[in-house]
């Protein structure tokens, strides 16, 4: 089976040659310097994969310097403030999930509003989420789960990557489901939360396939199911929510750019063609396909759109779970 050092490693390795999307250059208004690509959690999680791949691909359709930070802590919003702070000039951009919008929501003190104070530029994929279980557990399905902790539920503890997350989203509604209110953890970033599922310090955590996958098929942690309508290409073995016993359990992960507030629009159209651009050739070079991601091509005004609803929407979530901001 493929480890994950392996895994992480070939997802920038192979990414390989590829004649400049843009000819030899890119469009006027692209920053003209290296740019800085703050990655707001650990390095080795799902986030932190996906970043690195795009850095990469538009480095060499560019010839820019895609130069990725990691800058985990404050459920995210570290990295957030390094580039709230940065100037407005395209150079220095937040490449994060769907955690970003929701910092006002799982913080009593947020140090920012994440759609006000930022420049929505691209939104670049979107993927199911895998849940997995510490390995020495004997249960097999959702079912198994369900009824132990129904039994012993202190014994039951989930990781999350960060609170606000679309897998601490997923967990929410996995205790919704099953009339359940099983402890969550924070954590910073999916890497230490997964070490301890494997080393069954807690027991359970949901979050991007393309980040649980490879410890999964290395038996280092147990999958137990994706949180899709349908099972995932990318592991088709692995059943989904409601073949393991929890219909409804339907959540997905995106990702995409932001930048400072402030950012002129000529670049931030630069960027957008940019990613866009580099994101169609991962696509049609099946990289996506291969971390579990659909990808999403769209203007920085769509995305500005789809933010808001998104929000709306998780809101009424962790709302309905009387969830209180920490």
């Amino acid at each position: 089976m493929m480890k994950r050092r392996d895994f992480i490693a070939s997802t920038v390795a192979l990414a390989g040659s590829r004649l400049p999307a843009f000819g030899q250059s890119a469009p006027s208004a692209f920053p003209n310097r290296n740019i800085k690509m703050v990655v707001p959690f650990a390095a080795g999680g799902g986030v932190d994969v996906f970043a690195r791949l795009l850095a990469e691909r538009l480095k060499e359709q560019t010839g820019t310097n895609i130069i990725v930070e990691n800058r985990g802590g404050a459920n995210g919003t570290l990295g957030g403030m390094a580039v709230r702070q940065a100037d407005p000039d395209g150079t220095t951009v937040l490449f994060s999930a769907a955690t970003h919008l929701m910092a006002q929501h799982v913080m009593k003190s947020a140090p920012y509003d994440p759609i006000a104070e930022f420049t929505a530029i691209a939104r670049v994929g979107e993927a199911p989420m895998l849940l997995v279980m510490a390995p020495k557990l004997p249960q097999s399905t959702i079912v198994d789960v369900v009824a132990d902790a129904r039994k012993q539920p202190d014994k039951w503890i989930f990781a999350t990557a960060a609170l606000g997350a679309p897998g601490h989203l997923a967990t929410i509604l996995f205790n919704k489901l099953s009339g359940l209110n099983l402890t969550i953890a924070p954590y910073r970033g999916t890497a230490p939360g997964l070490t301890d599922v494997a080393a069954g310090h807690v027991q359970l955590m949901i979050d991007p396939i393309l980040a649980l996958l490879p410890m999964a098929q290395g038996g280092n942690v147990k999958a137990l199911a994706v949180t899709s309508a349908k099972r995932s290409a990318l592991a088709p073995d692995i059943p989904t929510a409601a073949e393991s016993g929890m219909p409804g359990l339907e959540h997905a992960t995106w990702y995409g750019v932001w930048g400072p507030k402030g950012i002129p629009d000529s670049t931030v159209n630069a960027l957008n063609e940019a990613i866009n651009s580099a994101i169609k050739s991962l696509a049609t070079d099946g990289r996506l396909t291969k971390l579990g991601i659909e990808p999403v091509v769209e203007t920085p005004a769509a995305f500005a759109e789809f933010s808001k609803k998104d929000l709306a929407r998780n809101a009424d979530l962790l709302k309905t779970a009387n969830f209180q901001p920490v």
